[in-house]
């Protein structure tokens, strides 16, 4: 199950597909919950407020899974092996998944989730981190990008479950698709540079060496911060993009799952294509500069064009909206590649989770307290917060260092 390989691997190695394929089972349950949001809470008999006031706590409390998760999973990643984080996670999620389809109460869905959260954790950053190291640093950019556009559909596959299945069944799919993944991570190697890092006389795997040197602090909050916009337009404007459109005045009611299966479907094309415009430019920061432009295009079109509109109009303009923030790939590469072996696993994999967390720290809580002040409202507390997210994120691109075609064989003292 490991061999120290040194030799680099091609896009559509045995490790492209079995990333590519975990990473689509670790969406397709990540995503489920702001898919069947409104079916299974209201099965709970719950008041249409409370729908949306539990929803937005369940959904906090899967992210601040996802946060805590990341960070042992980062650790563990760097001091046992990417493919440690690869099974456990799996298992982990694809348990909890299926626990989710039994739940009665609020109480045990938010549990639930927040265990699931620890799993699903794990699952891109070491699959990423993974890829990053047996591919190479010409095609790395590629690879990590067909892993992100393949995994990313998971969620247009957990749209179609949802419309064809009950929701309790739509989890126990969920975990049993992650089940049947195990079996191909047999034939997963592990990687050479791992190998030959646990040789060497230096600390693997210490999450708190992030920050005690100003340089590293620095590019792991500027390699945080550069992936914002990917969790507000996610987390906030696509997953309730039914609420917006009652504020909005569109007489059709908007379906949230359709809007993440149509948001998603275009990240997965943004995905692969950020892959090619970045090894075209020869630059990861040029290409998420570009990406960068095409989410505030469709944010403006959010709040400008939809008002007395109509629900397709809502689809396709989170479509936009999920192009634009096709740049998950490489934002992840980007923070792979920010830092040595012994601590790639940890930047990599907390780094994802960092801002899926930032969703229920930062995200969620300044669009909750934007929208709440006096004279602001629904629709102005979104167009604050959009304006705050993407200013703090372009300042952070501007100070993140460029890393297209760095070497990663080395480590960090």
């Amino acid at each position: 199950m490991s061999s120290p390989l040194a030799n680099k691997q091609s896009i559509f190695s045995v490790a492209v597909i079995v990333a590519a394929l975990g990473y689509f089972v670790d969406i397709y349950d990540l995503l489920l919950f702001g898919i069947i949001r409104l079916p299974s809470l209201r099965s709970f008999g719950l008041s249409e407020e409370q729908v949306l006031t539990d929803g937005e706590m369940i959904l906090k409390w899967q992210m601040w899974g996802l946060l805590i998760g990341g960070i042992i999973a980062g650790v563990i990643g760097d001091r046992r092996g990417r493919l440690s984080v690869l099974f456990g996670s799996i298992i982990l999620y694809s348990l909890a998944n299926i626990a989710n389809g039994f739940v009665e109460t609020v109480d045990q869905y938010k549990w639930i989730r927040f265990v699931a959260g620890l799993g699903l954790a794990g699952e891109l950053g070491a699959g990423i981190t993974l890829v990053s190291e047996l591919t190479s640093k010409e095609k790395r950019g590629i690879a990590t990008s067909m892993v992100a556009g393949i995994g990313l559909t998971g969620a247009v596959v957990a749209f179609i479950m949802k419309e064809n299945f009950h929701w309790r069944t739509c989890y126990f799919i969920g975990g049993g698709l992650g089940l049947l993944l195990l079996i191909l991570r047999i034939s997963v190697f592990e990687s050479g540079m791992f190998h030959e890092v646990k040789k060497l006389d230096v600390q693997r795997g210490n999450f708190f060496m992030l920050f005690n040197n100003a340089d590293r602090f620095k590019r792991y909050i500027c390699g945080i911060l550069i992936g914002l916009p990917t969790w507000f337009v996610i987390g906030v404007l696509v997953t309730f993009s039914s609420e917006f459109g009652k504020w909005f005045g569109i007489k059709e009611p908007i379906d949230p799952g359709k809007a993440i299966m149509f948001a998603y479907a275009a990240i997965s094309l943004g995905d692969i294509a950020i892959g090619f415009v970045s090894q075209w430019m020869k630059s990861r920061k040029k290409a998420l500069f570009l990406f960068y432009g095409i989410t505030i295009l469709f944010m403006i079109l959010f709040f400008t064009i939809q008002w007395n509109g109509s629900a397709s109009k809502m689809y396709w303009i989170c479509a936009g909206l999920g192009f634009g923030t096709g740049f998950w790939a490489i934002f992840v590469t980007m923070g792979a590649e920010q830092f040595g072996t012994n601590l790639r696993a940890t930047a990599a994999t907390t780094i994802p989770n960092m801002v899926r967390g930032m969703l229920a720290i930062f995200v969620l809580p300044l669009f909750q307290w934007l929208r709440g002040m006096e004279g602001v409202g629904y629709v102005k507390g979104g167009i604050y917060a959009a304006v705050i997210i993407m200013t703090i994120t372009v300042i952070a691109a501007v100070f993140t260092k460029e890393t297209f075609g760095k070497d990663l064989n080395y480590v960090e003292e």
